[in-house]
């Protein structure tokens, strides 16, 4: 199924925003895990839902549930039941059938092939839904008020979909024509006419173009596999996600901000990141490396097999295969991250920082703050800056006997950055007020450093520099 677009779509659009057909519906009804366990536990909740028009939306098009024609007519409407069907999501005749599934995202709807828990059944143009690692890029993603922006590899079109809501013009790319397809498809859907696509392999769509904005959730995975376009880089080992990274930095602006998904190999699990970091040197950004996930060989074999693990012939000749082709390659382990740039002008930084992604949340602020401190403080003396602790920022002090010994500080937003400081820096960090400077507040050296590992974590703010 290629869906296909026209006014049928807004149709669409229209009649589940009247429902009310979101993110916190599904969670008020299904519960929490829904997102996670929707085809595993589709029986449990269904028994969940009420008999309401909204309800039935979400049998169709979350859980994914054939719907009689007569619970469907009142929750949609049958000038957009009519349209679903001609955008060709659902075949229509006493039961409605979904064809794919549309997911609310934020303000967005956007539509897909039908869930997979067993890729070897997905053909090779599968157009997947919103994943965690489509997530996960959406949360580590700036969001400044921008005049182009670029989504590389766009599958459903979220990132596109996304920028779009906050740039002037979005662009989208994908070797893939159905996901192509399905970000129009999406855009209609959600009410956005400022999406554009391109059809080719990353960046020679938009050769010598610069945007203020990228996105790019490339098939990074790491795989002796070439069947699916959204999983596997047609590249061995991690050729693809290096081309991603120094191909976005040349195709940024100045003062442009990118987000990339990427994986990198490294041969000594004692510097996992060598490799990433040769990528970026000279790529004229400051960059922010994030490693999310670290793996053995087995480990990664493993979870990209996982759906073959009812077959154990089939499954074990699947990990035999993953682990002799990273052995070949040298792997000693194989990581899964971000990569954040921002181009400027003078002498640029690269720093690493795990996330734990259980705990990321929206980033946007903390990563513009982050880069601004690394941009003003350029050849600056920090002790003459002007600094204040963001509203997320939390200081826990240690007591011994009635004294304060040391303190944790944490930045309870975004990355949930978290740092283990002495006495004397926390007493420091509780007077900043935006007022005086580390020097009037006679700053040890060590605080000092503190204070600058905090602006470049987003978890303090650049007042002024003296």
């Amino acid at each position: 199924m290629t869906p296909t677009v026209d006014t049928a779509a807004h149709a669409v659009g229209d009649a589940l925003r009247r429902l009310s057909y979101n993110e916190d519906a599904i969670d008020e009804l299904l519960g929490d895990g829904a997102w996670s366990n929707a085809l595993e536990d589709v029986p449990v909740h269904e028994r969940r839902l009420p008999q309401t028009p909204l309800a039935n939306a979400i049998r169709l098009f979350f859980l994914e549930l054939p719907l009689s024609r007569r619970d469907a007519e009142p929750a949609l409407g049958k000038q957009a039941l009519a349209a679903l069907e001609r955008i060709g999501l659902a075949e229509i005749g006493a039961d409605v059938f979904p064809l794919g599934r549309i997911a609310p995202v934020g303000s967005l709807l956007l539509a897909s092939d039908r869930l997979s828990t067993d890729p070897t059944h997905d053909p090779s143009d599968y157009v997947s839904t919103y994943t965690p690692t489509a997530r996960l890029c959406d949360l580590l993603t700036p969001r400044p008020r921008t005049g182009s922006a670029l989504d590389v590899g766009t599958g459903n079109g979220v990132h596109a979909l996304l920028a779009a809501q906050h740039s002037k013009h979005a662009l989208a790319t994908d070797v893939n024509p159905r996901a192509l397809a399905f970000t129009k498809l999406n855009a209609a859907l959600s009410g956005l006419d400022n999406v554009e696509t391109r059809r080719g392999s990353l960046y020679e769509p938009v050769a010598g173009e610069r945007f203020d904005l990228i996105t790019c959730n490339a098939p990074f995975v790491v795989s002796p596999e070439r069947r699916w376009v959204y999983r596997d880089g047609a590249h061995d080992g991690d050729e693809l996600s290096k081309r991603v990274v120094r191909e976005t930095a040349g195709h940024l602006a100045d003062g442009g901000f990118a987000t990339v998904c990427v994986s990198w190999l490294g041969r000594d699990v004692s510097a996992p990141d060598e490799r990433v970091v040769e990528w970026v040197e000279d790529s004229g950004c400051d960059v922010w490396i994030l490693p999310i996930d670290e793996a053995s060989p087995l480990e990664h074999a493993e979870r990209w097999n996982a759906h073959l693990a009812g077959d154990a012939a089939a499954y074990g000749e699947a990990l035999d295969r993953w682990t002799s082709y990273l052995d070949a390659l040298g792997a000693g382990v194989v990581t899964e991250g971000a990569v954040i740039l921002h181009r400027r002008d003078g002498r640029t930084s690269i720093r690493i920082d795990e996330v734990d992604e259980d705990e990321l949340e929206p980033a946007d602020a903390q990563i513009r703050r982050a880069f601004a401190a690394r941009a003003r403080l350029d050849g600056t003396n920090p002790l003459d800056a002007l600094l204040a602790p963001v509203d997320a920022l939390r200081i826990e002090t240690r007591l011994r006997r009635g004294h304060v010994v040391g303190a944790h500080v944490v930045l309870e937003e975004g990355t949930w950055p978290e740092v283990d400081v002495s006495a004397g820096a926390a007493e420091v960090i509780a007077a900043l007020d935006g007022r005086r400077t580390l020097r009037e507040l006679s700053a040890s050296p060590d605080a000092v450093k503190l204070c600058r590992e905090l602006l470049e974590l987003g978890a303090l703010q650049l007042v002024a520099v003296g």
